[in-house]
């Protein structure tokens, strides 16, 4: 049988029996509620569509691109980053964009790794941060994250234990699944550590437009000395509500930026030009908009950890992110109990168990549907729960 090299060492994905039974319930005809997926379903803004079509009108819009974006993209994003956190980027040597921030991860962790490398990571984390350094031929040295545990810590245990030493710290802050946030002396502290041992420091910053109850996330660019030693990837897809354009950046450390930016080059001609155009008028004309994102999402968050709470799962009220991270009350492996609340509630979530070994014993909601159909997913899981609950 023919090897097929990095496809053939990936684990079998492991939502993929979720899925598979989310869907035969729908073919049935069963109503479920999916909290499962992370996909976004908030309203984008109207006067980015209304630009979209009308660049798509234009049939020079329809020839090849560049796969660094539109210089005025990359100068929109590097003003949103000035008003918004006071840091000055140039949109020529510290920008450039990629196709959603997981592909962007990807080409950059094969710029900065290679076989025999290692990097640290966050586990659990969202799957492409674990699997990432793989593709590249590098190791991962794995990372506890998660609400009150000490990353900082962490870090420095794994750097110790790691042989080689890592070239590659990702970090992820709001954080996919867990929702652990930090303040700027985290990200300060991570910095000086990356510095001290000529590390690159790697920040996806996917959920940097959706915190609730005051918090604002801090860019690592905050972080005193940070342009030395960090990129940062920011995303279109969860602030302004644009998942399927696919339209986030690689920002920072400028030669890190130049070899992502050469490495593209060969690999792919930019997104559809009506999609970056339209994208620029997002992040200079709705910069309202990922504040309507976040008090939507953020009604989400109380409607379900208020309605988890009143049935007796008692779970964390997340400062941000789209996510709530529970740990199961019934004590099943993560996989057997979300294929149970499938079953017996029709509702889909996401086992803790598919971000890694570090993540069993828990379960991910996404906040994509409205608070109706959430309190109408928690009626379910009482239902199905109550025997366990009740103890």
């Amino acid at each position: 049988m023919l090897s097929l090299r990095r496809v053939d060492a990936l684990p079998p994905y492991a939502f993929a029996e979720v899925e598979r039974l989310k869907l035969e319930l729908r073919r049935a005809g069963e109503d479920v509620i999916d909290l499962g997926f992370g996909n976004p379903d908030v309203a984008p803004p109207e006067v980015a569509v209304e630009k979209l079509r009308e660049a798509s009108l234009q049939s020079r819009n329809h020839r090849y691109s560049s796969s660094r974006g539109l210089p005025n993209l990359r100068a929109a994003v590097c003003e949103l980053y000035r008003d918004r956190f006071g840091i000055e980027l140039d949109p020529e040597t510290e920008a450039t964009m990629s196709l959603g921030a997981k592909e962007g991860l990807v080409h950059l962790l094969w710029v900065l790794l290679g076989p025999g490398d290692t990097a640290l990571v966050p586990s659990p984390s969202y799957p492409i941060h674990l699997f990432a350094p793989g593709f590249a031929g590098a190791a991962v040295q794995r990372v506890p994250v998660g609400p009150g545990v000490d990353f900082v810590a962490g870090v420095e245990e794994a750097w110790q234990a790691a042989q080689p030493k890592p070239r590659v710290l990702i970090a992820s802050f709001p954080h996919n699944p867990t929702t652990a946030i930090a303040d700027l002396p985290l990200l300060q502290e991570l910095v000086d550590f990356c510095r001290e041992r000529e590390m690159v420091l790697v920040h996806d910053f996917a959920y940097a437009d959706l915190a609730f109850d005051g918090y604002r996330p801090p860019s690592v660019f905050e972080a005193e000395g940070a342009k030395d030693v960090a990129v940062e990837l920011y995303s279109l897809t969860k602030g302004f509500s644009l998942a399927g354009w696919r339209i986030a950046f690689v920002l920072g450390r400028a030669d890190v930026v130049a070899g992502l930016a050469r490495l593209k080059s060969y690999l792919d001609y930019g997104t559809f030009q009506p999609l970056q155009i339209a994208a620029t008028v997002a992040l200079r004309e709705a910069r309202d908009q990922p504040g309507i994102a976040a008090e939507i999402y953020g009604g989400r968050r109380d409607a379900l950890c208020d309605g988890l709470t009143r049935i007796g799962w008692e779970v964390e009220r997340p400062p941000a992110t789209m996510f709530v991270w529970a740990r199961i009350p019934t004590g099943e492996p993560s996989q057997q109990f979300a294929i149970r609340m499938l079953r017996e509630a029709r509702v889909a979530l996401s086992p803790g168990s598919g971000f890694g070994p570090d993540g069993e014993g828990h379960v991910r909601f996404a906040l994509v549907e409205n608070e109706q159909r959430i309190a109408q997913a928690v009626r379910g899981l009482r239902s199905a729960l109550a025997p366990s609950l009740s103890r």
